[in-house]
């Protein structure tokens, strides 16, 4: 039976991907951070579910985390580890809390060093134990490669990410440990619904009637956008093929959402975008 491990469970993406792994006959290890989230996803999706209750920013819960899952699966090798977890700090750079750009970084990005390297050993980078080397899955977005307004933290967090997954995939072609990027445009997921509120959390700026914008579009997405089943699929699809690409980038519109967009002059993109959100 292979075992999983995927953080950020309770929703959205994770728990989708839970729901789609346990059906396929995984054991999946579902971090969540409260107990009534552990209750639930036991509830609802059975004994291959066992939930971790950690937060991924406390190397000290993930350590003792890392090791209960180390002694649950003894000398076998984890099948794969989904970095999911993860939040959305929104707002215009020129006003956002250090505070709040911190704890982006420290949870989208900080937070997925600390787990990757807790369980790097159960992966395959400790020669002891049984079994094909694992997979390392990051759940990036099309953020990490194309910057849109009042998500700067956001996509400062993803472009970090990207260039992490980047390295660690090429260094733990040692250990014969795959490293795949996720990049998916929105996602029906509970990430943005302080979209919304976006406007009143920075009153009385210059970018009041962009943010409106902002809100607006970003809303309109976070319904619109891809459900989290086809998200979770494509993760198990990314475990289970003999190849896996390096990214994945998972798009509704690809050519007019992405390849064009990133081959046009920088300054003629930012005029379309300025334009877009009202910014100039």
């Amino acid at each position: 039976m292979p075992d999983v491990v995927i953080t950020g469970a309770s929703s959205g993406i994770g728990f989708a991907a839970c729901q789609v792994l346990v059906r396929r006959g995984f054991r999946v290890f579902g971090s969540v951070r409260t107990q009534s989230d552990a209750d639930r996803l036991r509830e609802q999706l059975g004994a291959l579910c066992v939930p971790l209750i950690f937060d991924v920013t406390d190397p000290d819960s993930v350590n003792q985390v890392a090791a209960a899952v180390a002694k649950t699966v003894g000398e076998q090798r984890l099948f794969g580890l989904i970095n999911n977890a993860g939040i959305a700090v929104l707002g215009p750079l020129a006003y956002l809390p250090l505070e709040r750009f911190r704890l982006q970084i420290e949870v989208n990005l900080l937070g997925i060093h600390t787990v990757t390297q807790a369980f790097l050993p159960l992966l395959g980078a400790e020669s002891s134990r049984v079994g094909e080397p694992g997979r390392v899955v990051n759940v990036s977005s099309i953020s990490g490669r194309l910057a849109m307004p009042f998500a700067g933290a956001y996509a400062a967090s993803k472009f970090g990410l990207e260039g992490y997954s980047d390295s660690l995939r090429r260094e733990l072609m040692l250990f014969g440990i795959k490293v795949v990027l996720i990049e998916p445009r929105a996602v029906v997921t509970a990430i943005w619904d302080r979209a919304a509120g976006v406007v009143g959390e920075f009153p009385n700026t210059p970018y009041d009637r962009a943010l409106r914008v902002f809100a607006g579009q970003a809303t309109r997405e976070a319904k619109t956008g891809f459900p989290s089943k086809k998200i979770g699929e494509l993760i198990w699809r990314v475990l289970t093929t003999p190849k896996p690409r390096a990214r994945y980038a998972i798009l509704p519109h690809r050519l007019v959402e992405w390849d064009i967009p990133r081959r046009l002059p920088t300054e003629f993109l930012d005029y379309c975008i300025a334009k877009f959100f009202r910014l100039r």
